[in-house]
């Protein structure tokens, strides 16, 4: 899980791509479905790359546990689904806010490094990880948010048109990659595999719309 930043040849400006705001993929793990209840347990950002034959590629990968907020809810079946253990003691959890900052801290350096104005957070069915984000920034009273607080891309929806396939295992085997069930319903391995699915489609739509292979 390397750091850095993001590298845009000169003739393919990301501030040009998608409206001024850079593609940041997230996926969150959490205790239920409730952004104001439920805790937020895990979440993982990926920064995404173009290299030098304008192909959008994974960056760097950053992840952390997250400590249930006071008063937050768990519920059994959720835990189950993911098999976190919200207080194993090797977990090295940080707090919410710690979380966040760690996070967003190379998100905002991404979003300088590439002339766009912020963040938009790609995620498959995206709008559940954006709101548990702006659920735990309101909790916070963190003043920057360097996602859009509303918009988003969602990788279920790209996937359904250009793959016919919208549950992420499926999706992402439709194009060829692997998908491993044991690693699955982990922030981090969910994460990469959504941004590998995003480039994909981009990538994918960039040779039809320009003739390249």
């Amino acid at each position: 899980m390397a750091g850095g930043g993001v590298n845009v040849p000169p003739n393919y400006p990301l501030s040009q791509r998608f409206r001024g705001f850079l593609p940041v993929v997230v996926d969150v793990e959490t205790g239920g479905f409730d952004c104001e209840k439920d805790a937020l347990l895990e979440v993982a950002v990926v920064l995404l790359t173009v290299d030098e034959s304008q192909k959008w590629r994974r960056e760097s990968t950053h992840f952390c546990h997250i400590i249930p907020f006071e008063g937050a809810k768990l519920d059994p079946a959720a835990l189950k689904f993911t098999g976190i253990d919200p207080y194993h003691p090797f977990r090295l959890a940080k707090t919410e806010k710690d979380a966040l900052a760690t996070l967003f801290a190379p998100i905002w350096r991404a979003v300088k490094q590439a002339d766009c104005s912020r963040a938009v957070l790609v995620g498959h069915n995206a709008a559940f990880d954006l709101n548990f984000i702006n659920a735990a920034i309101k909790r916070c009273q963190i003043k920057r948010n360097p996602f859009h607080q509303f918009s988003c891309f969602d990788t279920a929806t790209m996937a359904g048109l250009a793959l016919g396939q919208t549950v992420l295992s499926k999706a992402v085997q439709a194009t060829g990659a692997s998908w491993d069930n044991d690693e699955a319903h982990s922030a981090l391995y969910d994460a990469e595999k959504t941004a590998d699915l995003f480039c994909f489609i981009v990538n994918q739509w960039h040779c039809v719309n320009h003739g390249k292979s």
